[in-house]
């Protein structure tokens, strides 16, 4: 049976967590409270969302109740759930994703994100990555967890959620409150050295640039998934970018561009955790990225039952046992709900 509770604005204080595949170690900052008014009517669900999140989300049919409760069984009988989230989950925040039809970045524009040897090779492609980082920063940091991550807090608050790996690098999982987590693709609120490993927090690191950039004033149009933003090559080129203060390494924010590989103890990690697991959830991923898709694989050689959230199709429907066609901010609530 879908579950009517009355409408919530649902205020937190959370800390976005610092990066570990285990246990996470809780930063000394915290975001801005968020605040998600949620109704369910009739049984149906009628969130608040701004006009710019809910661009950036796919059009989708209407949800059959039908299919939400055959969803709400599946994952219910599980005693521990393995959950894994993808972009799709964040649009509902204001996020765009990449590969949406229509509303997706590469859909509607020719950007693409930096390449790992890239960002090593050429410092002018890391003047140019940290500037435009740096003029999206306010705006990406600035994003709250929407009903779709405060259902995924509360399936791990009632005991239900074995482990959440999210592919996302936004931290709303963790602005959540989420504890049981695992960023698969790292975070951006993380900066890292790669001479010596020495870390700091990208607000720091946002103070550091702006001591060095005082007059330096573009600004950001639209944000991407992975905080970046248009600027024209005359814009960058007089910006600058400092070395880590230990070593004089590189620095780079500690998330896994396209062409670098998940290290290898973190693939591990989260496959024993999917060993320990009865049951999997996908939620706003397509799954084309096969460091997420891999797991997928495991679980059906487990025969695990496997259910996919996302508005159209995935990598991974034919391994699904059941497939919803939906907005993942709509879907769980009706589950666990914010």
């Amino acid at each position: 049976m879908l579950r009517n509770v009355r409408s919530i604005d649902a205020f937190k204080r959370l800390p976005y967590l610092s990066g570990r595949h285990g246990n996470a170690v809780i930063s000394s900052h915290s975001p801005k409270p968020c605040r998600f008014p949620i109704f369910f009517r009739g049984g149906s669900l009628n969130a608040w969302y701004s006009s710019q999140a809910i661009s950036f989300v796919p059009a989708c049919p209407p949800l059959d109740s039908a299919e939400v409760n055959k969803l709400h069984e599946l994952v219910g009988r599980a005693k521990k759930l393995f959950v894994i989230t993808g972009a799709g989950l964040s649009t509902e925040s204001g996020i765009p994703d990449y590969r949406s039809e229509g509303v997706g970045l590469y859909s509607r524009t020719q950007r693409r994100p930096i390449e790992h040897a890239e960002f090593l090779r050429s410092a002018s492609a890391r003047q140019r990555y940290w500037a435009r980082n740096f003029a999206g920063w306010p705006q990406f940091s600035s994003y709250q967890p929407n009903s779709a991550h405060l259902a995924l807090k509360n399936c791990e608050v009632l005991g239900k959620l074995h482990w959440l790996v999210t592919q996302n690098v936004d931290a709303l999982h963790s602005k959540a409150g989420s504890q049981r987590l695992t960023e698969l693709h790292g975070c951006t609120y993380r900066v890292v050295c790669l001479g010596c490993g020495a870390q700091l927090s990208r607000r720091q690191f946002q103070d550091q640039l702006l001591q060095l950039n005082p007059s330096w004033n573009e600004k950001a149009q639209e944000v991407a998934p992975d905080g970046d933003v248009h600027l024209s090559e005359e814009q960058v080129k007089h910006f600058h970018v400092p070395d880590c203060n230990t070593c004089g390494g590189i620095l780079k924010p500690d998330v896994t561009f396209f062409g670098d590989t998940v290290q290898r103890d973190k693939v591990n990690f989260i496959l024993e955790r999917l060993a320990e697991a009865d049951a999997v959830l996908v939620a706003g991923s397509s799954l084309q990225v096969y460091s997420g898709y891999r797991f997928l694989l495991a679980a059906n050689e487990r025969r695990l039952p496997i259910a996919i959230v996302n508005i159209g199709p995935t990598r991974a429907d034919h391994l699904a046992w059941m497939k919803l066609n939906g907005r993942c901010g709509e879907v769980l609530p009706f589950i666990w709900p914010v």
